[in-house]
């Protein structure tokens, strides 16, 4: 219950003003996803810098310097850890050969506790479930797409995740939560965020000046690394384990009755249900209609996409 968005300039043709703007405009529109945090992640004066705080979007004052070329930003709602402990807030924080990388995620992640037991992970003071791709990554020595990939592929859950390295190298990777991407060819900008909607009402209140844009191709299973240069590079990871994929009632198989969910899925899945419950009246919705949707086979991401008015059922 979470959304990412970001700039890429690669050309460095907005000015200090626009990108400022255009980053509000763009963390402003993901509030409907989330506000209990917002962050954001930059490369300026050689140095990978991370500002976030507990507090809704609309209320941040962005002050990203002229030399920051590439821009992610992270809007949260909490389904774990708390959020005024801005250690729990994206994006995190990582190292790999002694150079940092800032990661972000939107979904819910439902292994993170067997993954720590599996590869002999430490227990961080970090409570999000988000912040072992952070540890996986760390696990494997380097950022790089198979590094990217042996991460991908160990996570359980529903996820779509940005990491940002030293040499302002942006990965987008693309699991089965949504992300658009859309470039400015003749500027060599790209913007992105988690949805069409939230995009095109970022850029709306604040156009880029230059054309229009194109929207870049980018799938389930993708990893998506764009060079400060604008130069994309494309790799694959296996995504049959994501949640969607699932055969279970809650995620929407037909032929149900003899199945049983792992003991980690049916716990996190009914974290999932009891956050989107309480904030279910907000949206002139019961308990129970979040209860009737599940039962009908309806995913978590769904239910989301529905309250926030993005989906349909």
């Amino acid at each position: 219950m979470c959304c990412l968005y970001g700039i890429i300039d690669c050309n460095h043709v907005l000015s200090v003003k626009q990108k400022n703007r255009l980053i509000s405009a763009l963390a402003t529109a993901a509030e409907v996803k989330g506000t209990d945090a917002t962050g954001i992640a930059y490369n300026s004066d050689g140095k990978l810098r991370i500002y976030k705080r507990p507090i809704p979007a609309h209320f941040m004052r962005f002050h990203i310097p002229g030399d920051a070329g590439i821009i992610t930003g992270h809007t949260r709602m909490t389904t774990q850890g708390s959020a005024c402990k801005n250690r729990n807030n994206h994006p995190f924080s990582g190292y790999v050969d002694h150079q940092p990388f800032a990661l972000a995620h939107n979904g819910v992640i439902y292994n993170d506790d067997d993954l720590r037991r599996q590869w002999n992970l430490p227990t961080p003071k970090i409570e999000t479930d988000s912040f072992v791709a952070v540890q996986l990554i760390e696990k494997k020595k380097s950022l790089s797409p198979s590094s990217l990939k042996f991460m991908a592929e160990q996570l359980r859950g529903s996820f779509t995740i940005t990491v940002l390295d030293s040499s302002d190298t942006l990965s987008i990777i693309k699991g089965d939560n949504p992300l658009c991407l859309y470039h400015y060819p003749r500027a060599g900008i790209y913007v992105y965020a988690s949805t069409k909607e939230i995009l095109n009402r970022a850029l709306k209140r604040c156009p880029v000046p230059a054309g229009k844009p194109v929207s870049v191709d980018i799938a389930d299973g993708d990893i998506l690394q764009i060079g400060a240069d604008g130069t994309i590079s494309r790799s694959r990871f296996d995504k049959t384990h994501l949640l969607h994929g699932l055969s279970s009632p809650f995620w929407g198989c037909c032929e149900y009755e003899d199945y049983q969910l792992p003991m980690y899925l049916r716990r996190k899945e009914r974290s999932y249900l009891d956050e989107l419950k309480s904030v279910a009246m907000s949206f002139g919705y019961t308990p129970e209609n979040i209860d009737h949707l599940a039962s009908q086979g309806f995913t978590p991401e769904e239910i989301e996409e529905f309250l926030y008015g993005f989906g349909e059922v």
